[in-house]
């Protein structure tokens, strides 16, 4: 059976490493503009493994599908304005080159077998919990180098943004539903970021048709408008929110709207986007909305069930964002942004 671990330190000592971290944090986003945002390759210490962040400008878009879009869910609508700030975005989807890193704790055991000492940063790093360890394989035989992390919970991809932000210094988190829609769309307003004919998916996307009943390395398709790859496909992908199907009605009529998340307030059901390898083109729409279930743990054969592992989400995966304005520890805790161990709320 798989136990729960918590972190070691104090809530005094958290709160006050919390202060300090978003300090390093804000002075590490420090004279950098929307104007002077570039591509960035980030490596992480101690390891040769490094992923690629690909700038987001800020703007408006319409959050949704038009009515008359071919296989649109009532969920897609009504259509609601978004104001959205300017942010980094993966890429990629997360890899197990990277995702292992934190998972495994390779870190720590090259420091060891090096004798590198650890400095402050890494070592709040270290001191994030990382997951028990799988009771399989979680590739399932279907790829790791360069291929996406998958079968995670929505609270394991948190823990690894939170992870991933103590060990380099630039904040990541999930993304919003809407800055996730808004990312994949890269400007566009049809079904998919490169028009509304799903018979050119091939080009951009792995699905049910043409990925062998497998996921695909990383980055192999062509990349949306605004260079980022495997958005429509591959892996789905987590984001913050809670999966309300009337989410959009309720938030019509209030005009623009400003970073709307629907904050989690149980486990299920949650929101991944983007479709996967495993499903057909409508799902693969920028604006269709793939959310969890209990089914995803169906063979967790662990009692009580792992809060790490969906053992059935082959097809569910992430990638990080992180955005130009660092949030303050109230907007941390107004919008869940961190993950919370161990609660339900946070998985």
């Amino acid at each position: 059976m798989l136990s729960v671990r918590r972190p070691g330190h104090l809530m005094q000592g958290k709160v006050a490493f919390l202060a300090a971290f978003l300090v390093s944090v804000s002075l590490a986003n420090a004279g950098e503009t929307e104007k002077t945002m570039k591509p960035y390759t980030e490596k992480i210490a101690n390891t040769d493994v490094t992923f690629d962040m690909v700038p987001i400008p800020g703007g408006e878009f319409v959050l949704g599908s038009p009515a008359g879009e071919k296989k649109r869910e009532d969920d897609e609508g009504p259509q609601i304005k978004v104001k959205i700030e300017p942010f980094w975005m993966g890429k990629h989807e997360v890899t197990w080159n990277e995702y292992d890193v934190w998972s495994f704790n390779l870190d720590i055991q090259r420091r060891k077998l090096t004798r590198v000492k650890a400095d402050a940063k890494e070592k709040a790093a270290d001191a994030v919990t990382r997951p028990t360890k799988p009771y399989t394989d979680m590739t399932f035989d279907m790829g790791h180098d360069g291929y996406p992390a998958i079968c995670m919970t929505q609270l394991a991809a948190k823990t690894y943004c939170k992870w991933l932000s103590e060990k380099t210094g630039h904040y990541y988190r999930l993304p919003t539903e809407a800055e996730w829609e808004y990312a994949c769309r890269a400007g566009t307003t049809t079904a998919y970021s490169f028009g509304d004919d799903p018979s050119k998916l091939d080009d951009y996307a792995w699905h049910y048709a043409n990925c062998n009943d497998t996921y695909q390395k990383v980055g192999k398709k062509k990349p949306n408008p605004w260079g980022l790859y495997d958005m429509h496909g591959n892996v789905s992908e987590w984001v913050l929110d809670q999966y309300i199907p009337d989410a959009y009605k309720k938030w019509s009529g209030k005009g623009t709207l400003k970073f709307p998340v629907n904050v989690p307030t149980k486990l299920y059901p949650r929101i991944v986007r983007g479709g996967s390898w495993d499903d057909e083109p409508e799902e693969l729409r920028s604006a269709n909305r793939i959310y969890s279930s209990s089914d995803w743990k169906i063979q967790d054969p662990q009692l009580p069930q792992s809060i790490w592992y969906h053992t059935d989400a082959i097809m569910v995966g992430f990638r990080v964002v992180r955005p130009l304005k660092v949030p303050t520890a109230e907007e941390r805790k107004k919008y869940n942004l961190d993950p919370i161990i161990p609660a339900d709320e946070g998985r």
